[in-house]
């Protein structure tokens, strides 16, 4: 089992696809550029209204951050107001368009293709203890201190930091002393 702490300062920052902004990559799985992965998290800086890209073949998990929020147009039907650590799913190949309720936000993404990977991402608060068997696990910071055990194991977190294990075989109980998002996947 592999755990490696990855810090914000240092993660790459990479145009969108469809060239309206950037993102700052935390992790994937494989690939390079925005091709070839089959999990990917990101965090994008949106700072005007406008479209998204399509990543076909892919769902997506998107939570604002920072910001007071936006509400998404996903194929023609308007979604509820998305406020800070409320995330929605939608498809990859969906036409998506934001609308920003009053200003600028950051949000936070899961990318994952479903044919080969099954995602699970659960925002959770304050002290919170779990058992997780899935392969591959990421915890997510949004705190400015946050530490994460894992077995025997600790590691502290700063904002927007990731703790990321890979190569788990077996069931891990995890405690985490504050706000974060926790993701599972488990390769198909």
């Amino acid at each position: 089992m592999k755990v490696k702490v990855l810090r914000a300062v240092d993660y790459p920052r990479m145009p969108w696809k469809n060239g309206g902004g950037s993102t700052e990559e935390i992790t994937r799985d494989a690939g390079a550029g925005l091709d070839g992965f089959g999990w990917r998290l990101s965090i994008a800086d949106i700072a005007e209204s406008g479209g998204f890209s399509t990543f076909a073949g892919y769902q997506r998990v998107i939570t604002v951050l920072q910001g007071e929020g936006m509400t998404l147009r996903v194929d023609g039907h308007d979604t509820r107001a998305l406020l800070p650590l409320d995330p929605f799913a939608f498809s990859g190949e969906s036409q998506v368009a934001c609308t920003l309720l009053g200003g600028p936000i950051r949000d936070f993404n899961l990318i994952y293709a479903p044919q080969r990977y099954s995602a699970r991402l659960q925002w959770l608060d304050g002290e919170q203890r779990f058992f997780s068997s899935a392969a591959t696990l990421v915890v997510f910071s949004v705190s400015a201190e946050l530490e994460v055990k894992v077995g025997n194991s600790a590691s502290q977190l700063g904002r927007h930091d990731c703790l990321q294990l890979e190569g788990n075989s077996g069931l891990l109980e995890v405690s985490t002393s504050g706000p974060c998002c926790v993701i599972e996947l488990i390769a198909r």
